[in-house]
């Protein structure tokens, strides 16, 4: 049964602000090495010892995860704002279109001014088209979901079966693809990376010109080949508020039972997958296979265990629970806060570290993130109803500024 949900739920907000802060333990590998690095510890940032064991934590539990979270609260969120609108007497097509019309633009300023690794574009183009299908029944959100999840891991499939045929081809035609791929999975040639490394240790002018020509259509790219299981997480995620999962509706004993089978049947497949890449040594198709393609069937899984695990470990309503919820709350002004002091620490026209920190070394950088975001988030809600950023979107897409103040409106979604 779809039951609307007309208010902000603070279960959402605590889930929001864990993948907020997950994120970024990925992330912050491509804010500061060569983009291969990301999939590659080989490629760049050490792959032995602590390194390793960096890299071997992020993907076991982490890789896909975080990002998956994300996607699923987005469907939910599309479907409270959706149903809040109805309520009103509003038009829920003319709010939700508003809103992803200035995410795109939102997503395309921090693309270009800001990091090349923007997903806000990309969410508004997977949202335009996720909102027809808000009123299907849960059990269809989630076929419809899972054909999109298959679709997905086909694609990345067969991407995977090129790497393999253009490795081990003896014809020169098929080089331009494989070093493509090799740049982006694998271990690229040592040029390629003093190229990047110069390149994020120069100026802002520089680095804007190189994300508008590399960069500046890549959502649109970027929806060919990640959209399919963006949407579906999406639809699972309006699954997920129907059903209670997202509510907190589920008595304790049904999360912890969801969240053992779900990590019981997913870790261990997470494990072998580990197990075949490192034995591989991270060669391109063992990454291309075990860490791109064959993840994609078991990660929405693992992504729900998430979710339940969060839930039962925040019911208490501890301090930390209170601001986790206010981090999620402010989740849009956090996301780009990450970015923008990322950035500065990184690159060239801040400090400048770009590519001098180890993979293991970075995380102590993301703890200090993590910090400023849990101290922020509370204070500024103390005062104001909405992040800025929040309030700013808020206010463009109803074309008329809102109230900012606590005291001048309700609390609403």
């Amino acid at each position: 049964m779809n039951t609307p949900v007309l208010q902000r739920l603070p279960t959402i907000d605590m889930v929001r602000g864990v993948a907020v802060l997950g994120i970024l333990l990925l992330n912050i590998v491509s804010f500061a090495m060569p983009d291969a690095a990301y999939f590659n510890p080989r490629a760049y940032g050490g792959w032995h010892g602590a390194d390793l064991a960096a890299w071997l934590i992020n993907f076991l539990f982490f890789d896909g995860r975080m990002r998956g979270l994300f996607s699923f609260l987005f469907g939910a969120s599309l479907l409270i704002v959706a149903d809040a609108a109805e309520a009103k007497g509003d038009d829920p097509a003319r709010v939700h279109y508003a809103r992803m019309g200035w995410l795109l633009v939102f997503g395309f300023a921090h693309l270009w001014l800001v990091w090349h690794g923007d997903i806000l574009a990309h969410y508004a183009l997977v949202g335009m088209a996720a909102f027809p299908l808000r009123k299907l029944p849960v059990p269809r959100l989630l076929g419809l979901g899972t054909v999109l999840v298959l679709v997905s891991t086909f694609l990345f499939g067969d991407l995977t079966v090129s790497a393999w045929h253009l490795t081990h081809s003896t014809q020169p035609g098929g080089s331009g693809a494989l070093k493509a791929l090799v740049e982006t999975f694998g271990t690229p040639a040592a040029d390629h990376i003093t190229d990047k490394l110069t390149l994020h240790r120069s100026t802002y002018t520089a680095l804007l010109s190189q994300r508008v020509a590399e960069h500046g259509t890549s959502p649109l790219s970027m929806l060919m080949v990640y959209g399919w299981e963006t949407l579906g997480y999406m639809l699972f995620g309006m699954a997920a508020l129907r059903s209670g999962l997202l509510t907190g509706a589920w008595p304790p004993e049904r999360y912890r039972h969801w969240f053992l089978w779900c990590w019981a049947i997913t870790l261990p497949i997470y494990a072998a997958l580990a197990a075949f890449v490192l034995g591989a040594k991270f060669s391109l198709f063992a990454v291309m296979l075990g860490a791109v393609t064959l993840p994609g069937l078991v990660r929405p899984v693992m992504i729900v265990g998430w979710i339940c695990l969060i839930l039962l470990v925040m019911r208490t309503g501890s301090p930390l629970a209170t601001r986790l919820a206010a981090v999620g709350r402010m989740a849009f002004t956090n996301y780009l806060a990450t970015s923008i002091l990322c950035t500065l620490l990184f690159y060239g026209y801040g400090a400048g570290i770009y590519g001098k920190l180890s993979r293991w070394q970075l995380y102590p950088v993301v703890l200090a993130v993590w910090t400023l975001l849990l101290l922020w988030s509370p204070l500024w809600l103390r005062h104001f109803r909405y992040g800025p950023f929040e309030w700013l979107w808020r206010s463009l897409s109803r074309a008329e500024l809102q109230p900012i103040r606590n005291s001048l409106a309700s609390r609403s979604q």
